[in-house]
């Protein structure tokens, strides 16, 4: 007894090395001419179809319930009832191969192992066959007639040895009963090798019929499902659509899956040969000798088209998320990707393949896309998945946005769920629990794979470019996952060219330092001429370049990294480490320019909040820093293209118009010769009117190397510039410029008369009638058009040059008006007359 179960082990294992090894496979893959598709379909006899003299049985569920459930709940499209029976097929198909390992007899009777379709459009049927195991009498009407049953736990209970490489896809029967939300009939014929040929037939009402075949054995083994398809159900009587569904959801079956086609095609018919002989006798009485003249062909024969019919393989693309990794090469796996995008020739920038085990096992393939797809961020706030759900290779659904987040929507990935549960609808098995914790593993995988791509600083790049948009996304909006996040997460950097993470940024942090520097701005270069980072770049600090819109509000989402907070440079509370030793010297500052900063305030004081000292700048003369909670430059340029989708701009306005804080930089000498100037008459500045429009210059100047718009508009900003330039120059500020042009003369009565002529002419021509042209005007137009727009019928100077012959509309107009007048109607020559 162990012995057997060892050997029954041992052939079990090998089964599904075969299944996985190509060549092995090959033996299954055969093609399906053996495959039987009767014309009569059993009990069919020109186009008569008698009913069935045979047993009738009722269900032991009310059908009609049944029915309701599966239209309204289990399934959401008919066209499921394909996939359901092709995976009963491939049931059966590994059935009889589990068969095989023991009773080599059991292929006997049909060595093909296949499905094949084909529809029927004269008879508006289409039957599906198999050349699995078959059933019984007993299994027709222990499987088909009653519901939520099928023969493949029964068939696992029979086998012993390792049952759990038996990887069959369904064990139970609702699947079928899909096939009557197109059916109003449905004919299964079945032939099993310990029984003969027996239809089950219903019209899924209360009861079935099951009679022996009177055909006798004509399927050989196996199981065809005939289905008379309802009067609304056309579609599918299309062979391009019913291999569109195949494609979708029977692609990675393990055997073939073929469609039977009539063909036509024209051949050269075989010329007849007549052969002539001579016989002549010599004096001698020699034998008589055949002396075959030269072969003379007849003339020609016309070729003739002749009908024939040819299985076509559906399935060609292979499941390799199912073999072992290291059996499957590079050129395998851009293959797939291939099929998987539905992009002849894609790449994918990187990829992962594995396996799943413990409470959920499954197998699946990540693979992230050489180039983002255009509508990638676009398309964030509805739902979208490129996750493809497989249940034992049999497709279940793409449209689910539960297994990756939305920020992952760019990956590509194959699921493929061993353990599943199948008991109530393939529809709703992605809500199942060990569905969502496929789900974490996902995620898990994918940092996984991006960790493994960061070791290579030109791949990661090339990740960045394309996807550095969505990681940032991923840490707004994935709270679980966040700090696994922001260490993928890559900038520019005033420390190299390359992109740098923030976890190398804090291992260059200098002594003291507590903060993480960065400024944002449209782009790199207006960020390095930027005057809040001279101080700091001065000092020997790094600041990370933000040229990503969407920056500044990440890293305010993330608050800091590894105990370091994150300072924006454009904001008002910068500390950059040294402040307890520049204290005095600020103090000593602010009191020698106060003279100053009291004139600029009163100058300012519509525009700015306060002005004051800097210490973050060096070569710059001022800079317009926001305060902590107000809104950068970058920040208002977000939220302005934001502001122009909303009706309700009122917050906008609030946050816009806020009082920005001046500083200026008391080494600067256009700011020292200010200083100089105010400290002449501390209390003058109402009667310097120059300083004003100075001061005013100087902001407006400011506003603009911050990064912000300019308040009052460039041409406010250009006056001032102009009245500056004036008195430098000893030029009169109110004074305008001269010019003398020659004025534009109003028009005269006769020309205004000829406009109404010629206006009057356009509206009589649109309102010209049919019938207004002359029959000599409208011929000379035909002929016109007719010579520029048909080309010569031969060469020029050819002898067989035609030429359009010209219409001869008075002809025609003459026969209409004879039919005009045969009319007795007013009415009816009205709109001949128009016709014409």
């Amino acid at each position: 007894m162990k012995r057997s179960f060892l050997l029954l082990s041992i052939l079990a294992a090998i089964s599904v090395v075969a299944a996985e090894a190509p060549a092995a496979q090959a033996a299954f893959n055969q093609p399906g001419e053996n495959v039987a598709v009767p014309q009569n379909f059993a009990f069919e006899s020109n186009s008569q179809e008698p009913v069935i003299q045979g047993e009738k049985f009722h269900f032991q569920t009310e059908v009609s319930r049944l029915m309701n459930i599966v239209i309204n709940s289990l399934y959401k499209t008919p066209e499921i009832f394909l996939r359901e029976l092709i995976s009963n097929g491939s049931d059966a198909l590994d059935k009889i191969r589990f068969q095989a390992l023991t009773n080599a007899s059991a292929l006997q009777t049909n060595p093909n192992l296949n499905v094949t379709i084909a529809v029927h459009k004269d008879k508006r049927i289409i039957t599906i066959t198999d050349t699995g195991i078959g059933m019984t009498k007993e299994d027709l009407q222990k499987n088909l007639g009653t519901i939520a049953k099928s023969g493949t736990s029964e068939f696992l209970e029979t086998m012993s040895g390792d049952k759990a490489d038996m990887d069959l896809i369904g064990k139970f029967g609702v699947g079928f009963y899909s096939v009557f939300l197109v059916a109003d009939k449905v004919r299964v014929t079945s032939k099993n090798n310990n029984d003969d040929q027996y239809i089950w037939e219903s019209t899924a009402v209360d009861d079935f019929t099951i009679a022996k075949d009177p055909a006798g054995n004509t399927l050989g083994r196996g199981t065809q499902i005939a289905i008379h398809l309802k009067p609304d159900q056309d579609q599918y009587l299309d062979d391009t659509r019913i291999q569109q569904l195949v494609t979708k959801y029977s692609e990675f079956i393990n055997f073939p899956i073929y469609i039977r086609r009539t063909k036509t095609k024209t051949v050269e018919a075989e010329p007849v040969v007549a052969k002539e002989t001579d016989k002549t006798t010599d004096d001698s009485e020699e034998a008589q000798v055949e002396d075959a003249k030269e072969e003379e062909p007849k003339e020609k024969a016309a070729p003739v088209t002749i009908t024939y019919e040819e299985d076509d393989l559906m399935n060609t693309n292979k499941p390799i998320w199912i073999r072992d990794p290291k059996s499957v090469s590079e050129t395998e796996y851009d293959e797939f990707y291939s099929v998987l995008s539905r992009e002849p020739g894609a790449k994918s920038m990187a990829y992962s393949h594995f396996k799943a085990e413990g409470d959920n096992e499954f197998k699946a393939i990540m693979y992230i896309p050489s180039k983002a797809p255009k509508d990638l961020y676009q398309r964030v706030d509805h739902a979208h998945s490129n996750v493809k759900l497989y249940v034992k290779r049999v497709f279940i659904t793409d449209d689910s946005t539960d297994f990756l987040p939305r920020w992952l929507g760019f990956l590509k990935v194959v699921v493929d769920a061993e353990d599943a549960p199948l008991n109530v609808s393939r529809e709703t098995v992605q809500s199942n629990k060990s569905i969502k914790s496929i789900s974490k593993h996902l995620v898990k995988k994918l940092f996984d794979l991006l960790k493994s791509m960061s070791q290579d600083e030109t791949k990661y790049a090339d990740f960045i470019k394309e996807y550095g948009t969505a990681l940032k996304l991923g840490a707004l909006e994935d709270k679980s996952n966040v700090k696994k996040i922001s260490r993928l997460l890559r900038y520019r950097s005033s420390n190299s060219e390359n992109l740098t993470s923030l976890e190398s940024y804090v291992s260059r942090m200098k002594k003291g330092q507590k903060d993480i520097f960065y400024f944002t701005g449209a782009n790199v270069d207006e960020i390095k001429q930027s005057p809040f980072v001279e101080s700091l770049l001065a000092r020997g600090y790094e600041v990370l370049y933000m040229d990503d819109p969407v920056d500044e509000i990440v890293l305010s989402h993330l608050g800091g990294f590894e105990n370091k907070s994150f300072q924006n440079v454009g904001k008002s509370d910068l500390k950059l480490g040294d402040e307890d030793h520049s204290a005095e010297t600020e103090k000593e500052l602010e009191q020698k320019f106060l003279p100053l900063l009291d004139w600029m305030h009163a100058t300012l004081l519509n525009d700015v909040e306060k002005v004051r000292v800097s210490k973050r700048l060096t070569t710059s003369p001022a800079a317009l820093v926001a305060n902590d909670f107000g809104w950068t430059a970058n920040m208002e340029r977000i939220m302005e293209g934001q502001a122009k989708q909303n009706k309700d701009a009122t917050m906008h306005n609030f946050m816009k118009n806020q009082k920005k804080i001046l500083e200026i930089n008391p080494g600067h000498p256009l700011i020292l010769g200010m200083l100089e100037r105010a400290s002449k008459d501390p209390k003058g500045y109402e009667n310097d009117k120059h300083f004003q429009e100075m001061a005013k210059v100087l902001y407006d100047i400011t506003l603009v190397r911050s990064g912000y718009s300019l308040k009052d508009g460039v041409k406010a900003f250009a006056g001032r510039v102009e009245n500056m330039l004036r008195e430098n120059l000893g030029v009169d500020t109110t004074a305008e410029a001269e010019f003398e042009v020659p004025q534009a003369e109003p028009r005269d009565q006769e020309e205004i008369d000829a406009e109404i002529e010629k206006r009057e002419d356009i509206l009589d021509a649109d309102n010209e009638k049919p019938g207004m042209m002359s029959p000599e005007e409208l011929n000379k137009m035909l002929k016109e058009f007719t010579d520029s727009t048909n080309p010569p019928m031969a060469a020029p100077g050819s002898s067989n040059s035609q030429q359009p012959e010209a219409v001869n509309v008075e002809e025609i107009v003459a026969k209409a008006e004879e039919e005009l007048d045969s009319e007795s109607s007013a009415e009816t020559k009205e709109a001949v007359h128009d016709e014409l």
